[in-house]
C-alpha cells in the first residue's frame, strides 16, 4: 500500500470516528435537541443571560421549518465545494499542462504543437530508440 493511501484510510477513519463516537457515547443526550446548530444554542444562551435582549436586525428569508433550514445550509456548503473542487482542480490541470510542455520543450517538439503520447511512443519503437 503507497503512503498516500495510507494516509487516505487514515484521514477516512477519523472522519468515520467523529461521526460516530458522539452518537455511540452519547453526547448531547441531556438536551432537548441535541443536534440544533450553534445559531439555536447561541440564541438560547443569550435569551438566558438578557430576556429582553432585541436583536439588531431580522433575517432576510426565514424558512417555514427546520428541514428547509437544514436543506439550504446543505445546499450552501455543496456549492462551497464545488467552487473549491474546480479551484484546486483547475489549479491541479495548470501545472499538469506545464510540466507536459516543458517535456515536449526538453524533447526539442515545437511549443504549439501537440504530440500525443501514443505517437510519440511509437515514433520511438520506429526508430529504435
Amino acid at each position: 500500500m503507497s503512503r498516500n493511501a495510507k494516509i487516505n484510510v487514515l484521514l477516512l477513519l477519523v472522519v468515520v470516528a467523529l461521526a460516530v463516537l458522539p452518537l455511540a457515547l452519547g453526547l448531547g443526550d441531556d438536551e432537548e435537541e441535541p443536534f440544533t446548530g450553534a445559531d439555536a444554542q447561541a440564541e438560547t444562551a443569550i435569551t438566558e443571560i438578557d430576556p429582553d435582549y432585541e436583536p439588531w436586525f431580522s433575517p432576510l428569508y426565514e424558512p417555514p421549518s427546520g428541514e428547509i433550514e437544514s436543506a439550504l445550509f446543505a445546499v450552501q456548503a455543496a456549492i462551497g465545494a464545488g467552487v473549491l473542487a474546480y479551484y484546486f482542480g483547475l489549479r491541479r490541470g495548470r501545472r499538469q499542462g506545464e510540466q507536459r510542455a516543458l517535456a515536449r520543450r526538453d524533447a526539442g517538439a515545437p511549443p504549439d504543437t501537440a504530440v500525443p503520447r501514443d505517437a510519440a511512443a511509437g515514433a520511438e519503437r520506429e526508430s529504435g530508440v
